[in-house]
């Protein structure tokens, strides 16, 4: 009787191992870009890559509201994103699809969130 437990005890444990996503806990897997403007007028695409899920994240590059906002978003990680045209996740917000959702120059972001 005790064997037939353990048993499945260890069948049970094996599926819910198998059953875990294989990405670390909590991070949106792949890359999520965007374009922003140094001080000097010159475009550069900022880079967010594995982000973690469900933490607001300040695009470093336009935190400061004196520099114009990223544009051009594109979300090539498996999770919703959630932009923000205000840091910290404030103001209007839009939302890009997983697996290559993408906005176009008009959307301007500071902030995001991934699901």
């Amino acid at each position: 009787m005790r064997l037939r437990h353990t048993a499945a005890f260890a069948v049970s444990a094996l599926a819910l191992t198998l059953s875990l996503p294989a990405s670390p806990a909590g991070a949106a897997t792949g890359p999520f870009t965007y374009v922003y403007t140094d001080q000097t007028g010159t475009p550069h695409v900022g880079l967010l890559p594995d982000p973690v899920s469900r933490v607001c994240i300040t695009l470093p590059e336009v935190a400061d509201p004196a520099v114009p906002p990223a544009h051009t978003p594109k979300n090539y990680t498996a999770s919703v994103a959630t932009l923000f045209t205000g840091v910290d996740c404030t103001g209007d917000y839009f939302t890009l699809r997983p697996n290559g959702g993408h906005g176009s120059e008009r959307l301007k972001v500071r902030s995001v969130v991934f699901a």
